[in-house]
C-alpha cells in the first residue's frame, strides 16, 4: 500500500506529518473562530431583528449602528481585512501569525456574514406567533428565546452550515499568508515547491470537510423542520 501511495502521491507521503498538523490547525481555526462567531452572530443577528422598525424592542439608533457596521465589514475583502487588523490582532492575541493570530481576523470576517444569516432566519418567524406570545404576557427576552430562537432552529442550522463552509475557505486564505493550516501547506509545500500532489490532496481534504459540515447541517435541519 505504501509503495502504491509513493507512486501516486510521493510528496504527500513524505510530508504526511506536516499535512496532519495542517489538518489539525485548520480544524482548530474553524472550531475556535466558529464558536466565537456563532455567539456574536446570534447576538448581533437577533439585535438586528428585535431593534428594527416594528421590532419588539425597536431602537432606531442601535439598529442603524449595527446595520451600518455589519455592511462595512462585509464589504471589505477578507485578505485586506486581515492586513488591516494586524495591530489589533497583535494587541489581542500577542501575535499575528499561526492559529492564534488567525482567530481575530477570522472572527471579524465571519461574524458579519453569520449575523445576516441569523437575521434572515429570525425574520422568517410567523408574526402571529410573536403576537400570540405577547398576548400571553411573555416579555421580550422570553419571546426571543422561546419563539424567535426555538422556531428558527432549522434555519439557524442552515445558516450555520453555510457560514462554517465559508469559514473553512477563509482559513485556507489566512493560511496562505502565515496562519498555518491547509492553506499554508498548499502554498508552502505545494505551490512554492511545485508539488502538485500536495495541492490536490489538500483540495480533497477541504472538500471532504465541507461535505461533512453540510451533512451534519442537513441532519439538524431535517430533524427540526416542522
Amino acid at each position: 500500500m505504501q509503495e502504491f501511495l509513493l507512486n501516486i502521491i510521493p510528496n504527500v507521503v513524505k510530508d504526511a506529518n506536516i499535512l496532519g498538523r495542517s489538518v489539525i490547525e485548520t480544524l482548530q481555526m474553524t472550531v475556535r473562530a466558529g464558536l466565537i462567531s456563532f455567539v456574536l452572530g446570534m447576538i448581533f443577528g437577533t439585535a438586528l431583528v428585535v431593534t428594527r422598525p416594528g421590532g419588539i424592542m425597536q431602537n432606531k439608533v442601535i439598529y442603524q449602528i449595527l446595520d451600518k457596521v455589519i455592511n462595512v465589514l462585509r464589504s471589505v475583502p477578507f485578505i485586506i481585512l486581515l492586513f488591516c487588523l494586524l495591530p489589533l490582532t497583535r494587541l489581542i492575541s500577542g501575535t499575528a501569525i499561526g492559529v492564534k493570530g488567525a482567530i481575530v481576523p477570522l472572527v471579524f470576517g465571519t461574524t458579519p456574514f453569520f449575523s445576516r444569516q441569523i437575521e434572515a432566519a429570525l425574520s422568517g418567524v410567523d408574526a402571529g406567533l410573536i403576537e400570540a406570545a405577547q398576548s400571553m404576557g411573555n416579555n421580550n427576552w422570553e419571546i426571543i428565546f422561546s419563539v424567535y430562537w426555538k422556531e428558527s432552529v432549522a434555519a439557524i442550522a442552515r445558516g450555520t452550515s453555510i457560514t462554517l463552509i465559508n469559514l473553512v475557505g477563509l482559513t485556507a486564505m489566512a493560511g496562505a499568508v502565515g496562519a498555518g493550516g491547509l492553506g499554508n501547506f498548499a502554498y508552502i509545500y505545494g505551490q512554492q515547491r511545485n508539488h502538485m500532489d500536495d495541492i490536490y490532496v489538500t483540495v480533497v481534504i477541504l472538500v471532504l470537510l465541507v461535505m461533512l459540515i453540510q451533512l451534519i447541517g442537513n441532519i439538524v435541519v431535517k430533524r427540526n423542520t416542522h
